[in-house]
């Protein structure tokens, strides 16, 4: 049972993980039948991030109520709804009101589904579900490429990528019955605290990792999308191989979670963190001092390889860290704090590139590094750990 239980996670994260990529792939498609400018993606974006941070917020709440197996149910189904909304969209202002529901079901979905792994299951689970997430996030543009490229239009991938999501949806509404059975002794719904932002912030350690988390996120998200951009001016790549050449900090960032979750319960959480940071290090060194653009690759692909523990690993130790009852809580504000990095950072970055030079971009990355290593060593040093259950490996 537990097995099957797991795979309807697994697939629960390549649900999440779907959709993600499809809108900027397909945009350059979309904007003019929509009466929209190249840029219209951004307040797309803005809005979908904005309501995911309500969402992560209020998710301890709404899971207490309704259980995390429910809640994945709908708010999956709420991104399916939402891809079939966007898909029969002619306007511009429809497509923000459906990014709404959208954002709301990522946000809850993200944080119900992190927490029951983190409460449940054994480390090296979390490393290759947000593997799988990334196996998710390359499947949806293929989609999305390989309809646009048979002479359909963007409504038609939307609308097939829709189909999987509810496809996805039935199976986890089908699979209800696994999440709250017992197996093997393990209770598998865990009773949690509902705290407050001001009470989680009072917890010892819980501010630095939220800006630990929030460093994290700003760094991924922001060398993802101005990878193709730097390596275009700054290392005189044409734009359509800068863009394609992008790609490989999300193969190492996926492939890393792949080899993460074989050495994961061997080194523990915080030294796969650390880990983590010296490989993004080695990475930089090599992005910032890279004389051809071949180094500037092997650059990118060892960030990614650097940031694949980091987001499951202090995912995972957060019940261990704050205790497990007010989990769900840390990991719903966490989210909140991802969100914030990603969506507001590299539009700082924009800015500054605008003011200064795109050539800032690996320092721009080293603040959010020693932000980072700076909160987790300053958490690690007041770490009051937890231990009330027993995880199922």
């Amino acid at each position: 049972m537990i097995s099957l239980l797991l795979a309807v996670i697994y697939l629960a994260f390549i649900s999440l993980g779907l959709p993600d990529a499809i809108l900027g792939s397909a945009w350059p498609n979309m904007y003019r039948s929509l009466n929209s400018t190249i840029t219209g993606a951004g307040s797309i974006f803005l809005i979908i991030s904005v309501c995911t941070i309500i969402s992560s917020l209020n998710a301890d709440k709404i899971i207490h109520k309704f259980s995390t197996a429910r809640v994945t149910t709908v708010s999956v189904g709420l991104t399916a709804l939402s891809l079939f909304g966007f898909s029969f969209c002619q306007e511009y202002w429809q497509l923000c009101l459906w990014a709404i529901p959208y954002g709301l079901g990522a946000g809850a979905v993200d944080s119900a589904l992190n927490n029951y792994v983190a409460l449940h299951f054994s480390s090296k689970h979390l490393s290759w579900l947000h593997c799988m997430w990334g196996v998710g996030a390359s499947i949806g543009p293929y989609i999305m490429g390989m309809i646009l490229s048979s002479g359909y239009d963007w409504p038609v991938g939307y609308r097939i990528i829709g189909i999987i999501q509810v496809i996805l949806t039935t199976i986890i509404f089908i699979s209800l019955p696994l999440w709250t059975s017992k197996d093997q002794g393990m209770k598998l719904e865990y009773n949690s605290d509902i705290l407050s932002i001001s009470q989680a912030l009072k917890l010892q350690g819980a501010p630095q990792i939220l800006l630990c988390f929030f460093g994290y996120c700003a760094l991924e998200q922001t060398t993802g999308l101005w990878a193709a951009s730097w390596l275009n001016v700054v290392k005189d790549i044409p734009a359509e191989t800068a863009t394609s050449f992008a790609s490989i900090f999300y193969i190492g960032i996926t492939g890393g979670r792949a080899i993460s979750g074989f050495i994961a319960e061997r080194l523990e959480d915080k030294n796969m963190i650390r880990l983590g940071f010296i490989v993004i290090f080695i990475g930089l060194i090599l992005l910032t001092f890279s004389f051809h653009y071949t180094i500037a690759l092997i650059g990118l692909a060892t960030i990614g390889l650097g940031c694949a523990p980091i987001y499951p690993s202090i995912i995972h130790s957060t019940p261990e860290r704050f205790g497990r009852k007010n989990s769900q809580s840390l990991i719903g504000i966490q989210m909140a704090s991802a969100y914030i990095g990603s969506a507001f950072m590299p539009k700082l970055f924009g800015i500054l590139s605008d003011v200064t030079n795109i050539s800032i971009y690996p320092f721009y990355l080293l603040f959010f590094l020693f932000l980072m290593f700076i909160m987790h060593e300053w958490a690690e040093n007041n770490k009051i750990t937890s231990t009330e259950e027993t995880v199922y490996r």
